[in-house]
């Protein structure tokens, strides 16, 4: 059985955000995942021993996304979401597993963006909220989408994974 140490901030003063449930949520998606075998056959966790896993999620605004997306990534606009991807992104010999605890990578998402994406898709702003904290996690498992194909099989595997947890999720 595996322990999940999930650090979640809320920055962003206009959401009060359920830390609690949140955390549960993206254990849940993660143990959807884990399920799945095209997944699990596939992530970057194969091969470790590990009884823990954990990442962070911070929740800001576009402002800070869009600062960080400059930083980091040389690009210019603000992300709803951007994923450091720790574990899976570094070299196979440089990944270090203290006390058999694997950190995944941070999650981070601008919930002015989640707000303004699930207006524009006419669905609840916690569905969406779900689908991207989904596709983040997808990311810190070593799961990218440099190609059309590889975005479908993340989108295909975030909705299932979300419809087994009762959430259906059909706006892309």
């Amino acid at each position: 059985m595996t322990d999940y140490n999930i650090e979640i901030t809320n920055e962003y003063p206009d959401w009060d955000v359920d830390i609690e449930q949140i955390r549960q949520i993206a254990i849940e998606i993660i143990e959807q995942f884990s399920s799945c075998g095209q997944i699990s056959a596939n992530w970057c966790l194969n091969g470790y021993e590990y009884k823990t896993l954990s990442f962070g999620i911070l929740f800001c605004d576009g402002i800070q996304t869009r600062q960080i997306n400059h930083d980091y990534r040389g690009r210019d606009y603000p992300a709803d979401i951007i994923t450091f991807a720790l574990f899976a992104d570094s070299d196979e010999d440089e990944r270090f597993i203290p006390e058999f605890e694997i950190n995944l990578g941070e999650i981070i998402i601008a919930l002015d963006k989640v707000s303004d994406s699930a207006a524009e898709k006419n669905i609840d702003k916690n569905i969406e909220l779900k689908f991207l904290i989904s596709h983040g996690i997808m990311h810190l498992l070593g799961f990218d989408h440099q190609t059309e194909e590889e975005f479908e099989f993340v989108i295909k595997q975030q909705k299932q994974a979300l419809e087994r947890m009762g959430i259906k999720y059909d706006k892309i």
